[in-house]
């Protein structure tokens, strides 16, 4: 089976690292969907903005393991995979199987997010809560139906544990204009460092939007120490 890619995400994660490991509702992050020509189509969204919330279908266009190439990254066939992996949030040392996680290292690289949908400009979709690299190609777009999708009695399994973790942060924002600030609070809150690392003096760098951002974590609490323009 052949996919297609009816659209690109366009939003300020450049980098892997800081990416939000959810897709999540209350996130501040707009991301535009862009069509490509070919589906840029207006029928093909009729009707679309009587519904809240949307299902991407993506794929993971830059995980890959060690064993596989760059160059074949987001090709099925040349992913290499395992029968387990190491959540991050597990402290990368304990292994669930890859079946039970949404890791992006699977036999098919597909992802799968929940987002909302904040309205049309120029043929584009704006949605909201997306945990999506800047570039990452759309095989599909689907309703989110409450009454079929929403399961109340639903088991989060060990992810439970860690649903509301947050971390405070603290730092001056600099010349980072507001809107790209409260993007950059939001990130830092989630704890985007690998689980396995906990060490207050590490310094870590984020890019978003055309930020870098130089932090530490120290006693639960985020320091952001730099700012500068890329």
């Amino acid at each position: 089976m052949e996919l297609k890619v009816i659209a690109y995400a366009r939003n300020g994660h450049t980098d892997k690292f800081g990416i939000p490991r959810q897709s999540r509702e209350e996130s501040p992050i707009r991301t535009r969907i862009v069509f490509e020509p070919e589906y840029r189509v207006a029928e093909a969204l009729r009707g679309i903005e009587g519904y809240s919330h949307l299902w991407l279908i993506w794929g993971f266009s830059r995980s890959f393991s060690s064993h596989t190439s760059s160059s074949t990254a987001g090709d099925p066939n040349s992913l290499d995979w395992s029968p387990t992996v190491r959540p991050p949030r597990l402290g990368g040392n304990t292994r669930m199987g890859v079946f039970a996680t949404r890791s992006p290292f699977r036999p098919n690289p597909l992802g799968l997010s929940s987002v909302r949908l904040i309205g049309i400009e120029q043929g584009d979709l704006i949605v909201s809560g997306a945990d999506l690299l800047d570039g990452t190609p759309i095989y599909d777009i689907k309703p989110y139906l409450s009454f079929s999708d929403s399961h109340e009695d639903a088991k989060n399994g060990f992810a439970e544990e860690h649903k509301e973790d947050r971390l405070a942060v603290s730092g001056e924002r600099g010349d980072v204009p507001e809107g790209v600030w409260e993007d950059i609070i939001y990130i830092l809150s989630q704890d985007p460092r690998p689980g396995y690392q906990d060490d207050p003096e590490r310094e870590y760098k984020m890019d978003y939007d055309g930020w870098k951002v130089t932090f530490c974590v120290q006693k639960g609490t985020v320091l952001v120490k730099n700012t500068e323009k890329i």
